[in-house]
């Protein structure tokens, strides 16, 4: 059953053309701030070097091995959790962090979709996703899955935030392994994926303020709606008054990151509402 609910306080890529220049152009006009220079080297040090209790391990698929990073109780439900644009950094980790926490616990799981790049500002995080092999990131999401199957996880879930939750979509067209979805605001181009299509449950969560258009805004959010209506799986679109783009980044390095982009303060019930609603989903779908 889908519900929109108005909550309470060349090759085939994610983004077209327009998307890039509008996603790029929200950030890139927005004031300077002087503490997005002075949080470069902060921003390096929590990618590199976050201390949360991760396994770093590599997955092989095709011709290729990337690494991947585990977080969570070895017999859990898994969830592959997937990056923003900016890469596997701070924010994504704890994001993963959360997930494996949530009672009664669940596997979680990091796929290094930029094998090892992280973007430390906007332009640096534009290059990385515009250089990004969709087609690509989808396989390894499929590899991560099928390695937490193979790993003590009966059932797995995908989520994702920004571009991750546009590939997390993408997903429950393209992968059939997986056994539900949560996206956190992102929609994937009909070139990369037609949600109509979708395989496994898909719950959607975006900002009432994102002005991502045609990506995360509300139209794109009611677009995306339609489509997982025509599908006939069970979904949900969730769209959060006075809350914007990323609105559940709620690190202090994340808060300051947004601040320094321009972006409003989120609401912290908001957040806690998106993630009640991600446990339900997610402990409805995966459990055994």
């Amino acid at each position: 059953m889908l519900a929109v609910i108005l909550s309470p306080s060349s090759s085939a890529r994610v983004f077209t053309s327009a998307t890039f220049i509008n996603l790029t152009t929200f950030f890139l006009l927005r004031p300077f701030s002087p503490s997005l220079c002075a949080s470069r080297l902060q921003v390096r040090v929590m990618a590199d070097s976050a201390s949360v209790p991760f396994k770093k391990i590599q997955i092989q698929r095709d011709d290729t091995t990337f690494d991947a990073y585990v977080v969570g109780k070895e017999d859990a439900p898994g969830i592959v959790v997937l990056q923003e644009w900016w890469g596997v950094d701070f924010e994504i980790k704890n994001h993963a962090v959360k997930i494996s926490q949530l009672d009664p616990g669940f596997k979680a799981l990091i796929p290094d979709l930029y094998r090892g790049k992280v973007g430390l500002d906007v332009a640096e995080a534009q290059h990385l996703m515009e250089g990004l092999d969709w087609q690509g990131a989808v396989k390894d999401i499929r590899a991560s899955v099928n390695w937490l199957k193979a790993n003590g996880s009966q059932k797995v879930g995908v989520t994702g935030f920004c571009m991750g939750g546009a590939l997390s979509i993408a997903s429950s067209v393209l992968v059939p392994e997986i056994d539900a979805v949560v996206a956190f605001y992102g929609v994937p181009s009909s070139e990369l994926a037609d949600p109509a299509q979708a395989k496994a449950p898909v719950q959607a969560h975006f900002g009432e303020l994102d002005d991502f258009v045609g990506f995360s805004d509300v139209t794109a959010a009611k677009a995306l709606d339609e489509k997982l209506k025509a599908s006939g799986i069970p979904c949900e679109v969730h769209i959060y008054p006075g809350n914007a783009h990323a609105f559940m980044n709620r690190s202090k390095e994340g808060i300051e990151r947004g601040k320094s982009m321009g972006m409003p303060d989120g609401d912290e019930a908001a957040v806690e509402l998106a993630w009640s609603r991600f446990k339900s989903w997610m402990t409805r779908y995966l459990s055994a």
